[in-house]
């Protein structure tokens, strides 16, 4: 274990947040489905992570609202991305259980994500509620894994998983000019 901090992601943390999400996964991430959610929104309201440790950013997770179906609400997770030089010394499980526990504290019911299902099957994600479920575009089914937080959340679920979080956009200024609203970035133009 490294001695590391999780915090809430700030605008400072953009350019070192894309610069891991690059390293990490390269270009390739703005072609997967999952990113079809994510693009052009923000993520869910303080639901963005990151750990740092000996003041160097070495972590990234966020999660975003998505609806599981018509009517039923749910987070996304992802990408949750850790610095090679640090993997492997329980930073990303650590990410994982700090988003889980915002994630409940703030009332969010269930927790959806495309990732491997030996290693979030540990933070209690299965394949077991996403049966009916499906993305809008290729992915492997049996790497749709779901987590309820509130018991009974999934039960029934079936249908598209559509985003449904908060769009980036502008806001005015006093002076008239418009800017970015809070957490958009040319730099962080495709969300990650």
């Amino acid at each position: 274990m490294i001695h590391h901090e999780i915090r809430q992601e700030t605008p400072f943390d953009v350019v070192r947040r894309e610069a891991l999400l690059d390293a990490a996964f390269g270009e390739s991430r703005f072609a997967k489905t999952a990113e079809r959610l994510r693009e052009d929104r923000l993520p869910a309201e303080g639901l963005s992570f990151v750990a740092v440790a000996a003041g160097r950013l070495v972590g990234t997770l966020r999660l975003w609202n998505v609806a599981a179906g018509p009517g039923r609400k749910a987070l996304l997770l992802g990408p949750l991305a850790v610095d090679g030089e640090v993997r492997d010394r329980g930073i990303g499980g650590a990410m994982m259980e700090h988003a889980l526990g915002e994630a409940r504290r703030r009332g969010h019911a269930a927790v959806l994500l495309v990732g491997d299902a030996p290693y979030y099957g540990r933070f209690g994600f299965s394949a077991e509620k996403t049966g009916a479920l499906w993305l809008p575009g290729p992915y492997a089914r049996d790497r749709l894994l779901a987590q309820e937080i509130a018991p009974g959340a999934l039960d029934g679920a079936r249908g598209l998983i559509a985003a449904n979080g908060r769009r980036k956009g502008l806001r005015r200024l006093k002076s008239g000019v418009a800017a970015p609203a809070a957490g958009d970035s040319a730099l962080a133009s495709h969300a990650a």
